[in-house]
């Protein structure tokens, strides 16, 4: 079973990616919205990070409108954030930075 975040590695992870947004809500979830060129790249993006979280086995709840996807991140089994749930952001951040121009 994943083992729950500390507050010091939530603030930690928090202070590196300030995109993402901390609640309370569930014990504890991560979420960003995301902006591409269009659908398309949007799609592509979603993609990467459904096989990555297969490999990972650890699924994200998402949103999806046209050029923009909302990622939620939480641990169910931890009852709030786990390394997993930091690890997904890291990705999505990466990818998200290189699909960019």
């Amino acid at each position: 079973m994943p083992k729950k975040l500390s507050e010091a590695e939530l603030q930690t992870f928090l202070a590196r990616a300030p995109h993402w947004q901390h609640s309370e809500e569930r014990g504890g979830l991560i979420s960003r919205e995301f902006r591409f060129a269009d659908f398309s790249q949007a799609f592509a993006f979603m993609t990467q990070i459904a096989m990555a979280a297969e490999r990972m086995n650890h699924h994200p709840e998402w949103f999806n409108v046209y050029n923009r996807v909302r990622i939620t991140l939480t641990t169910h089994d931890a009852s709030g954030l786990s390394a997993n749930d930091v690890e997904m952001a890291g990705l999505a951040d990466r990818l998200a930075a290189a699909a960019q121009p």
